[in-house]
């Protein structure tokens, strides 16, 4: 078989040979092995699903959390000539519908799901149905309610086991530590232990911490003293509107990228920085998974993160093609203080997330015992001005309640216009509507898109208008109409995100919040963010050890290229200069046998014999006829 993979290798990626864990990792999947692959960012983990997926007869299903990353692996993919879909939340149902029908009936072998969609009717049925090769799961770290990413769409994934047992699971990520490399294959049902890990150094890549109290000053100075373009992360949205605007007008060509952009701008500020048309990126970790340019020469992280897995990841986007780069972080004063405070702000306490469960409900007009499957659009800073609350206490309170299994806050910014008949479609057609225009309109929305009488379908109100002849003003108006006749439902389009109710709403008193998404994820937090605390306060241990060590590799050795082990060098430098001015001063004086000058200069004894023996190679000092050192001069 590895003939055959290396065939496949060679023809649709032009590589003669596999990376380092790649290979027998594949073996493993195509024998159909459970598989965990521990492999740092830009190891190659898309080839490790990639080519069995070929190798092997059916679709291979690829979960992912990003449709950005969907959408680039796809592209390349059909470049390839491989018939490659996605399914997320900006497609349509009747784009779901059709690429489904293809993965069954045609020959799609790559079929990229965003988790959510994972839980929804139309795909486990269409699912059961798939001829399936393989379950690739990126950024499985997701999975693990120990993990520093935990998304509890991840584990609707255990379902599409319980649909094909037979079928390989291979789970992906760049960083896990024991605990969470365990959760994985617990929560994936994996019928054997079966771990792949690569190496957590990155022997071009130069760790940095810069203490300072003018970030924006040192900032301007790395990007200036570094050539090649690079990665600024951020915590939060308007600083990195700020910063962007100020590298612009101090020269430096720059883009912002955050979670608040609608799609297109993502894509167009993205596309802007790959192709080098802005030089740097000012972004929220809302940036850069699955990311492809080789060629970033340094990340900057003007914050502390949250933990080493998110730095490690974060960091790891530079150097990816080997060449020398650099992981620099800009820390002030007051940053550990505050970094501390932070896991307190993300665990509000369990009275305040039960206030915040009830006046989400008061703030949405629904009842107890209403709500249950209903979705609402969510201004949540609207939400927390009204109700008097701090905007990130209410989003870690909603963010907790979603762990329980409550609700589910979307990441969607620009949520399609849903629509859904509430009538039977035999009495649509009873119903005497005596309007020309929504006569019309009705059947263009029945020929558009199925599924309108059975759940809240997307649809687009530049696509109806088109194949009406109305303009999108009327077309809206329209649905309006049909919204007060109660023919519809009708949930308007917006820039805002869904609030998704699994259940209905309960007084709150029955509201449980459990130990495992509250008190135990509190700990783990502390336990994390002291981590990061500790890495960035260390000033003595090599840096990349520290990491190599914090997942799991007790036989890291120094890297030679941090901050720490360029400082080590140095001061080892200046003090065999040290050393090497005591000697000459001793010989200046008169010439002297080893053993004398050994005993006249005051540093360890070993020290000075290897110093002069040092300099004797290299012709610094000569020893005479009697035995005695001089100067050569």
């Amino acid at each position: 078989m590895p003939e055959r993979f290396l065939d496949i290798l060679h023809r649709y990626w032009q590589y003669d040979s596999f990376r380092p864990l790649q290979l027998e990792t594949i073996e493993d999947v195509y024998a159909g092995k459970d598989t965990l692959v521990l492999m740092p960012t830009g190891g190659g983990k898309s080839i490790i699903y990639q080519v069995p997926g070929l190798a092997l007869e059916g679709v291979c299903v690829v979960i992912t959390p990003l449709i950005s990353l969907m959408k680039d692996q796809v592209d390349k993919l059909k470049k390839k000539r491989i018939l490659a879909e996605a399914i997320h939340s900006g497609r349509s149902f009747r784009d779901i519908d059709r690429i489904l029908d293809n993965c069954i009936y045609g020959d799609v072998k790559f079929l990229y799901v965003s988790p959510e969609r994972i839980d929804s009717e139309i795909f486990r049925l269409r699912f059961s149905k798939m001829k399936v090769s393989l379950i690739a799961v990126d950024e499985a770290h997701c999975i693990s309610q120990w993990g520093y990413d935990f998304r509890p769409s991840y584990l609707h994934i255990a379902w599409l086991r319980e649909l094909k047992p037979d079928v390989p699971m291979l789970a992906l990520t760049a960083s896990a530590t024991k605990e969470v490399a365990e959760d994985i294959m617990r929560h994936l049902k994996f019928k054997a232990p079966n771990i792949k890990r690569m190496s957590f150094a990155r022997a071009n890549l130069s760790y940095v911490i810069r203490r300072t109290e003018d970030k924006r000053e040192n900032l301007l100075r790395i990007i200036k003293n570094v050539p090649g373009c690079g990665i600024v992360y951020v915590r939060n949205r308007e600083k990195c509107e700020i910063l962007s605007r100020f590298l612009n007008e101090n020269g430096v060509s720059a883009e912002f990228y955050h979670g608040g952009l609608d799609y297109f701008a993502r894509n167009r500020k993205q596309e802007a920085w790959i192709k080098n048309q802005a030089r740097i990126m000012v972004a929220t970790n809302a940036f850069g998974m699955g990311i492809d340019k080789p060629d970033v020469r340094f990340v900057v992280h003007y914050d502390i993160c949250d933990s080493i897995e998110a730095y490690y990841q974060e960091a790891g986007r530079a150097g990816r093609d080997g060449k020398k780069a650099y992981a620099v972080m800009l820390v002030s004063e007051e940053d550990l203080a505050k970094a501390q405070r932070r896991v307190d702000f993300n665990f509000p306490s369990i009275d305040t997330i039960k206030r915040i469960y009830e006046a989400l409900f008061v703030y949405l007009q629904i009842a107890i015992g209403d709500g249950k499957g209903s979705s609402r659009a969510f201004n949540l800073y609207e939400f927390a001005a009204r109700q008097k609350i701090f905007t990130l206490t209410a989003l870690n309170a909603i963010k907790i309640l979603q762990q329980n299994g409550y609700m589910v806050l979307t990441d969607e910014i620009n949520n399609r216009t849903r629509i859904k008949f509430i009538v039977q479609r035999d009495d649509l057609y009873r119903i005497r509507i005596n309007r020309e225009d929504l006569d019309h309109f009705i059947t263009v929305l029945l020929r558009l898109y199925s599924g309108l009488f059975n759940d809240f379908v997307p649809v687009e109100e530049s696509e109806i208008a088109y194949a009406s002849g109305y303009t999108t003003q009327h077309v809206a108006e329209l649905f309006k109409t049909l919204w007060q006749l109660h023919i519809i439902k009708y949930i308007p389009g917006s820039k805002t995100p869904l609030l998704i109710f699994n259940e209905e709403r309960l007084p709150v008193e029955d509201v449980m919040i459990s130990p495992e998404s509250y008190a135990i994820r509190k700990q783990v937090a502390h336990k994390r963010i002291k981590s990061m605390l500790d890495y960035v306060s260390n000033e003595t241990e090599c840096r990349s050890v520290v990491i190599q060590r914090y997942f799991g590799e007790e036989d890291a050795v120094p890297c030679g290229v941090c901050d720490i082990c360029l400082n080590k060098k140095k001061s080892e430098k200046n003090a065999i200069q040290l050393l090497e001015m005591h000697i000459l001063e001793k010989l200046e004086k008169t010439p002297m046998e080893i053993r004398e000058l050994v005993a006249s200069v005051k540093f360890d004894a070993r020290e000075v014999v290897e110093c002069i023996t040092v300099m004797l190679r290299e012709c610094k000092l000569v020893e005479d006829k009697t035995g005695k050192l001089r100067i050569n001069r």
